[in-house]
């Protein structure tokens, strides 16, 4: 048994230190007393509605998934295609992280980067992304300190990934053709 700090080994130690840094982070006051309230409405929320996009509208679709994904009509019938196909991982992990950006609590944020890290990014995750080992090992290295940007190489991967591979698939879909009939 160790007597003292200064016995343990140099990755101990640093283990240590890391430890010590997350359980501050954990037992941190919340930032603003909203923090400790738990929202309640009498009336749920009504989801956003998602009104069909214009012809013009969902033309420029072929030219821009950002387009695509600041449609909610756009957003919903793109993951209905990804479903169809059995590839939806890749955009709900896009939807995950522009999530996780509005957080602004730490102990939420940690929570959250862990979930998303869970579910995405590690190896055999239910909903495995698939991106390369220098995103992969950035990306666990900024899961030390979770950021709002902890995800942002990962989701440009993804991003550039669904522009090159599932955009084009989807403008070739029966749901795209079907909308600008």
């Amino acid at each position: 048994m160790c007597k003292g700090l200064a016995a343990l080994p140099h990755s101990c130690l640093e283990r240590a230190k890391e430890i010590k840094l997350k359980l501050g982070i954990l037992l941190q006051k919340p930032d603003a007393a909203g923090d400790l309230v738990i929202p309640y409405n009498e009336k749920p929320e009504k989801p956003a509605k998602t009104y069909k996009p214009s012809l013009d509208e969902a033309l420029q679709w072929r030219q821009s998934l950002d387009k695509l994904l600041q449609s909610n009509y756009g957003l919903a019938i793109f993951k209905s295609f990804l479903k169809s196909e059995f590839s939806e991982e890749n955009l709900e992990f896009w939807i995950a992280c522009e999530d996780y950006k509005k957080i602004k609590s730490p102990v939420k944020m940690m929570e959250k980067a862990k979930q998303i890290y869970e579910e995405f990014i590690q190896t055999e995750a239910p909903k495995e992304v698939n991106i390369d080992h220098f995103t992969k090992t950035i990306t666990m290295k900024n899961l030390m300190k979770p950021s709002p940007r902890t995800f942002d190489l990962a989701q440009k991967r993804i991003h550039a990934l669904m522009e090159k591979d599932s955009l084009p698939r989807f403008v070739r879909s029966k749901f795209y053709k079907e909308l600008i009939k």
